[in-house]
């Protein structure tokens, strides 16, 4: 499955690189294959494990605020592995170039 998240603090400023670096440094320790885009992060893997690296960052970012919002978009397919890539790529060979990532 892939999922898309972001994991925002609220009170905290307009700011929030330091709580998605929090967040990516508990990704990196996950093993979960990963990308970040301007908006979010986007993990690659089980059920159990994505949820389980989301999860620890909703956890991360309470203990550094008293209120954050967390939001999820899921494209679970299975038998597909992969996608992280494959995703683009078939988009790029349609369109028939390279695109910016």
């Amino acid at each position: 499955m892939l999922a898309e998240f972001s994991v925002v603090p609220l009170g905290k400023g307009e700011s929030v690189s330091q709580y998605v670096a929090e967040c990516l440094k508990i990704v990196e320790a996950s093993g979960v294959p990963y990308r970040i885009n301007p908006m979010g992060t986007v993990l690659e893997g089980d059920f159990d494990e994505v949820m389980g690296a989301i999860r620890a960052c909703h956890v991360r970012v309470m203990e550094m605020s008293t209120r954050c919002i967390t939001s999820i978009k899921i494209d679970d397919r299975r038998g597909v592995k992969g996608a992280l890539d494959s995703k683009i790529k078939s988009v790029e060979k349609l369109v028939g170039k390279k695109l910016n990532k």
